[in-house]
């Protein structure tokens, strides 16, 4: 099975089992990393908002449109940021790595 690691905002490493057909988003809530997803995957907060190492930045599909918008709601935002709900993983994309923001912001609460 395809691995996948997180370094969280502490710096701390943690690979993980990452299933191929499920999200960078879905893969952390399954092992317990701090990405909040306040919109449950559906394109409309920055809330899994992840900073994808440069080496596999290359390797993932282009953003969309609608999630490049809501990049530009996202804290930190960097060249490689990309929204965790849109990256599905892949035999390829064995050995992910991506780094969680100082910060995230949800529009989503009043």
């Amino acid at each position: 099975m395809p691995k996948m690691v997180f370094i969280e905002r502490d710096g701390t490493r943690k690979e993980v089992e990452a299933p191929v057909g499920l999200s960078v988003l879905e893969i952390a809530h399954r092992n317990d990393i701090d990405i909040e997803g306040a919109c449950e995957g559906s394109l409309a907060c920055s809330t899994c908002h992840v900073i994808v190492e440069d080496a596999w930045y290359q390797k993932l599909a282009e953003a969309s449109e609608d999630e490049e918008d809501m990049l530009d709601l996202a804290f930190d935002l960097q060249r490689t940021s990309r929204l965790g709900c849109q990256i599905v993983m892949t035999e390829e994309l064995d050995g992910l790595t991506v780094y969680l923001p100082g910060e995230t912001r949800n529009m989503l609460l009043g």
